[in-house]
């Protein structure tokens, strides 16, 4: 598997994105190995918070969260996803899987660093690839944080907007990726932030990943990933860990998962979720101080 590797140049002075970059090798999947990057704040010996972003973004979408929960003691790991931020990128769509961007973080968070007792904070993607990393692992986690997330199977269709999402990186001839989490967020990025999510991909030779992700997502019965999404459906269901279902008023994509993870998943029952408003698909980035207070709350089980 051929792959890129952004020139760590591009992540000079990060707005408010101090944290050094830590590595791990995971297995590509063809006999080869591939780079993943991840940052770590907080005590080593404290409660282990993983935090899971999605498409197009990178761990930078938790700069917010991250010192809110490492100062209240928390350890927290955030990856980036493979073919995103810090991470190797491979140079070909069809190198990208959900089935591997599962193993990739699993490889990471169990072989490498021997997490347990993980508190998962996923949202878009990350939600996709930990909630079936729960359904896999039950005895590693110890409670889950879904935030504008899902678990898709084919089973139902996908909102309107969520189809034009698609459409337009699919067929983008220039990724603006900038301009696509900006469509997301309710608030106006400055122009420092906007670059920091264009920094990992040089040029488009780079962005296999976001281009790949839209396409990876199960919107019929027959996508390769449907039976693993049901069966992980079906150990949620059975799951006794807590889960909090922490979304925001804003966001079209995944809006309507909310009550169906509320009354599905049995953690979720007979909790009280918050609503985090005023923000959009990617309230990290909106209310990322509220989102991080809401876990911390989660955590000490207030």
């Amino acid at each position: 598997m051929r792959s890129l590797r952004t020139p760590a140049a591009r992540f000079a002075d990060l707005p408010d994105f101090s944290y050094a970059p830590r590595y791990a090798g995971v297995a590509d999947g063809e006999g080869g190995s591939l780079r993943i990057a991840y940052v770590e704040a907080g005590p080593a010996d404290g409660p282990p918070v993983l935090l899971l972003h999605g498409e197009p973004t990178w761990s930078y979408l938790y700069r917010k969260m991250i010192p809110i929960l490492a100062e209240a003691g928390l350890r927290v790991i955030a990856p980036d996803l493979v073919g995103f931020g810090r991470s190797d990128k491979p140079t070909e769509v069809s190198d990208h899987s959900y089935a591997r961007h599962v193993e990739w973080v699993r490889e990471l968070i169990f072989d490498h660093l021997g997490l347990r007792q993980v508190t998962l904070v996923g949202q878009d993607w990350g939600g996709l690839i930990g909630l079936r990393l729960v359904a896999e692992h039950p005895d590693r986690f110890a409670r889950v944080v879904a935030a504008n997330t899902g678990l898709p199977t084919g089973d139902h269709g996908m909102p309107d907007v969520w189809w034009a999402f698609r459409d337009a990186v699919v067929g983008a001839e220039t990724l603006d990726i900038g301009r696509f989490v900006q469509s997301g967020c309710q608030t106006t990025l400055p122009d420092g932030v906007r670059a920091a999510y264009d920094a990992p991909f040089p040029d488009e030779s780079y962005k296999a990943g976001p281009r790949a992700m839209p396409t990876l997502v199960p919107t019929s019965t027959d996508d390769p990933a449907t039976q693993a999404n049901r069966a992980a459906w079906r150990t949620l269901a059975r799951w006794p860990g807590p889960v909090l279902c922490a979304f925001s008023d804003g966001d079209p994509i995944t809006g309507a998962m909310a009550p169906i993870l509320r009354r599905k998943l049995a953690g979720a029952v007979g909790r009280e979720h918050p609503t985090i408003t005023g923000a959009g698909h990617f309230l990290q980035e909106d209310a990322g101080e509220r989102l991080a207070k809401s876990v911390l709350n989660f955590v000490r089980g207030r």
